[in-house]
């Protein structure tokens, strides 16, 4: 039974290594091609320590409580490693898995409708209030034309990140 606990520490400590030095099967081995890829699926140091963790201790549980001797506990704590390494790649391979919203970007804001700030001197910069993705933004604002504070504008384009072309809006349009 020591075997079984201590296999079972051991795999709690190669977890804790793994949250702790993530990657560091990938560094090691990382000039070898033959190995690209191998590390970060089924021999990813999470699942190697869920499979020794498991291992070790439903090794422990079955040859205390049962009696059964050495090798059928060896053999349900294998089974029962590899299901824990099989749900610990599923799981962390969906963790990673990048299926959020799209970033919003800059084309995103033309034809959107914001207020100004800070008023807009005709060839200058003043500051809009937009919304991007439902949340109020700040934007340095550019215009042909003079635009007083409060006045409601039009995006025509945005050339850079943090900075847009405006309109003013006239009554009745949209």
């Amino acid at each position: 039974m020591t075997w079984f606990l201590g296999l079972g520490i051991a795999g709690l400590a190669l977890l804790v290594l793994a949250l702790v030095f993530d990657g560091i099967l990938e560094g090691l081995f990382g000039g070898i091609s033959v190995l690209d890829g191998l590390f970060d699926g089924l021999l990813s140091l999470p699942v190697v320590a869920g499979f020794v963790s498991m291992l070790g201790f439903t090794g422990a549980i079955v040859l205390g409580s049962t009696g059964l001797g050495v090798v059928p506990a060896t053999a349900v704590g294998a089974a029962a490693g590899v299901t824990a390494a099989w749900l610990t790649a599923r799981f962390s391979r969906s963790l990673m898995r990048d299926d959020g919203p799209a970033v919003p970007r800059g084309e995103d804001l033309v034809g959107s409708a914001g207020s100004v700030v800070t008023p807009i001197p005709a060839g200058g910069y003043g500051e809009v209030m937009l919304r991007l993705a439902g949340q109020p933004a700040k934007y340095s604002a550019r215009s042909a034309v003079p635009i007083a504070r409060g006045a409601e504008v039009w995006v025509e384009s945005a050339p850079t990140a943090t900075s847009v072309v405006v309109r003013p809006v006239r009554t009745g349009e949209r």
